[in-house]
């Protein structure tokens, strides 16, 4: 696993991926502590992060994009498979280095407090809040990372990982108003979750490339809400906002960014993480018997 984390890594900075998504996020938040620090005069440096998190939109996608997906295009996910190491260590050493990479402009974030404190005469510049809302920043693109890792493992177009991607994390992103835009009524519940349903179930068959698991797995998951939409549609009502404020992780965030530290959020990212990265375990044992 040491070995894979190393190589990665070393790719991240032998091409320009690295340098590119450093760059970007540095200059994104230095822009906005620019403006939201010294130009509006805020000591609320945590605000940054709230205003910057669109960023992991396009930053993360440009991370992950290729870390499974050229492999596959290139055929040398093959070799990997010869190596005397485990899928699961391949896949951790790949999202080790990830991590890595985004870790690096989190750091060079973390000073730029102490140069704000010096031009904030208020004195109400508070550290255990920058550095929470810093502390989600990281957990909250570490889950995202590992989202997007699991898109690059389904595919071996680059640009189309790239894009699920970049779908995927805007679905994410707006998923707190899409709680409050979608109706109440069961029936509109109902169709949605039916939507939802055949996209997981479309996922189980790109995973498993088997239509009968694609088949059951839509069944399992739809035929208890139709059912509940005919014996009792009530307990439907209004359930459609709820689940999607519960899966809402950057509505989650914001709460650091408000000043407040919630441990059960850290351990819902760091759930993300782990769930995703054992789904691109998974996705990628698949390959091996392809």
């Amino acid at each position: 696993m040491l070995a894979m984390f190393k190589k990665e890594l070393r790719s991240y900075f032998r091409g320009v991926t690295g340098f590119v998504f450093i760059a970007l996020l540095l200059v994104v938040l230095g822009l906005y502590a620019s403006m939201i620090c010294f130009s509006y005069g805020s000591p609320h440096y945590e605000y940054v992060f709230y205003n910057c998190s669109f960023i992991f939109l396009i930053a993360i996608p440009v991370l992950t994009m290729r870390s499974f997906s050229e492999e596959r295009r290139q055929k040398t996910d093959q070799l990997l498979y010869s190596l005397p190491v485990s899928t699961a260590q391949i896949v951790v050493g790949k999202y080790l280095a990830m991590l890595c990479v985004f870790a690096i402009p989190i750091l060079v974030a973390c000073i730029y407090p102490l140069h704000v404190r010096l031009y904030d005469p208020s004195g109400l510049l508070s550290y255990t809040a920058i550095y929470s809302a810093i502390l989600a920043f990281f957990c909250l693109g570490a889950a995202l990372i590992s989202i997007g890792m699991f898109i690059s493992s389904l595919t071996e177009n680059v640009f189309v990982s790239a894009i699920v991607s970049f779908v995927t994390l805007l679905i994410c992103y707006l998923m707190g108003q899409l709680a409050d835009a979608f109706p109440d009524a069961p029936s509109a519940t109902t169709i949605v979750f039916a939507i939802m349903i055949f996209l997981l179930s479309l996922l189980a068959f790109f995973m498993t490339k088997s239509v009968t698991v694609g088949w059951i797995s839509f069944l399992i998951m739809e035929v208890p809400i139709v059912v509940i939409s005919f014996a009792k549609p009530t307990l439907l009502e209004g359930l459609l906002p709820k689940v999607f404020s519960v899966l809402s992780m950057f509505d989650r965030f914001y709460m650091f960014a408000d000043g407040m530290f919630d441990v059960k959020v850290i351990i819902y990212f760091a759930s993300i993480s782990v769930l995703f990265t054992l789904f691109t375990v998974q996705s990628m044992e698949k390959r091996r018997w392809i």
